[in-house]
């Protein structure tokens, strides 16, 4: 299973429900094999964060609340 899969797996399983409630529209890297989390209000933030803690492994993030963490794109008008 991929790292994106692992992760958005924990972000069900574990952190959606309180994330959502207290954190909507922050940022929460996920590191999967530890199943450890880093919230932080940008993405560089969460990233780093989870850089930090776990050097050598992927994490993934996720923008709690939202579909997507980025959008790219134009505005629908």
């Amino acid at each position: 299973m991929s790292v994106a899969m692992q992760a958005k797996a924990v972000y069900e399983a574990d952190l959606r429900r309180r994330l959502e409630a207290t954190n909507h529209g922050d940022f929460v890297a996920i590191e999967p094999d530890s199943r450890e989390s880093f919230v932080a209000p940008t993405f560089i933030e969460a990233a780093m964060a989870a850089k930090a803690a776990h050097p050598d492994k992927k994490s993934f993030v996720i923008r709690v609340g939202y579909e997507a963490a980025v959008h790219i794109g134009a505005a629908n008008r």
